[in-house]
């Protein structure tokens, strides 16, 4: 199979991607104090459509928990197999956690609408990680699911 095959833009490859995916954890949430940003609302979103959302805030050290569920300050921190990861990082931000994406292994990266980063996404994907870049996971959720 050849990497370029992991970088996902077919609305059937996505829409399978959202089926399948039932963890997700969510790198760059912010808390509910920023509650109009969409580093709220979309995985708030997420968790009414059904996810589990794992929480991992890069900044707010005080917060203990977001939407309910405890917050990692790592993805590698995280128990279990994550089956999504959702980016809310600024472009040049996202080299600074291909460690820890590399190290947790999800089976898909999702960066959002307005974020991409080609390098990152070669890297994850040479890997074996599938990637999304440069979509809202919730609009493409309301369009495909």
């Amino acid at each position: 199979m050849e990497w370029r095959d992991n970088l996902v833009e077919e609305d059937a490859a996505i829409r399978e991607l959202l089926v399948n995916s039932e963890r997700i954890a969510v790198l760059g949430i912010k808390p509910e104090s920023h509650a109009h940003t969409p580093a709220y609302y979309v995985p708030a979103y997420l968790v009414r459509a059904g996810y589990e959302v794992l929480p991992v805030p890069v900044y707010f050290p005080e917060v203990r928990e977001i939407l309910g569920k405890p917050v990692f300050r790592r993805l590698e921190e995280i128990p279990g197999e994550i089956d999504l990861t959702v980016v809310f990082r600024k472009p040049a931000d996202i080299p600074q956690h291909l460690p820890d994406l590399l190290s947790k292994r999800p089976k898909a990266v999702w960066f959002q609408l307005g974020i991409r980063n080609d390098e990152v996404a070669e890297a994850l994907a040479r890997a074996g990680i599938r990637v999304v870049q440069d979509h809202c996971i919730m609009v493409d959720h309301r369009r495909l699911v």
